[in-house]
């Protein structure tokens, strides 16, 4: 039981500490948020035209059209610029909630990896270490890369974070689990 609780504790931490330096002082998802100098302008409309905090999808045709309706927007819509927005009324720049749960998260997922290998017949470094990338990188295919597919837009940020995070995580577990 001690050996599980330190293989989560310090496996949340590698991965918490791999959040941080590839969000913050690596800027790897640099290319995920690109830069505009109409920022202004831009926020000022959005402020605008949005009423509630959200992600939206424009254009998309209004909730409750029929079908008819929907492929006619979609339909007038090709070959004419479209966006996906994430909006908020205000910034709140308090990370404290944010940390907080982001290190929750990662103590779960240490967890939830130990716990799997731990239930393997035969584990040794190399067994761990390829089942932590296989974990990583079945979140990555089903998630971060599906969007990139279906919203044209960069994932290579989330995959350097899959092998990084997860590499570096099945390194430690392979080596902590194999101890006597």
């Amino acid at each position: 039981m001690k050996k599980q609780l330190i293989a989560t504790i310090v496996g949340g931490i590698i991965l918490f500490v791999w959040q941080f330096l590839s969000w913050s002082l690596l800027n790897i998802h640099a290319a995920e948020y690109q830069y505009t100098p109409n920022q202004g302008k831009i926020i000022e409309f959005l402020s605008q035209n949005l009423n509630a905090d959200g992600g939206y999808m424009i254009p998309q045709a209004a909730p409750g059209s029929t079908d008819e309706e929907r492929q006619a927007v979609m339909e007038n819509a090709m070959g004419k610029p479209w966006a996906t927005i994430n909006y908020h009324k205000s910034m709140d720049m308090s990370m404290s909630m944010n940390m907080i749960r982001g290190f929750a998260v990662d103590l779960v997922a240490a967890f939830l990896l130990v716990w799997l290998l731990l239930r393997f017949a035969h584990l040794d470094f190399k067994t761990a270490f390829m089942a932590a990338l296989a974990v990583g990188f079945t979140g990555y295919l089903t998630i971060p890369y599906l969007n990139s597919v279906w919203f044209e837009a960069s994932s290579i940020g989330s995959l350097i974070d899959t092998v990084a995070q997860w590499g570096l995580l099945g390194v430690w577990l392979g080596w902590w689990l194999n101890r006597p």
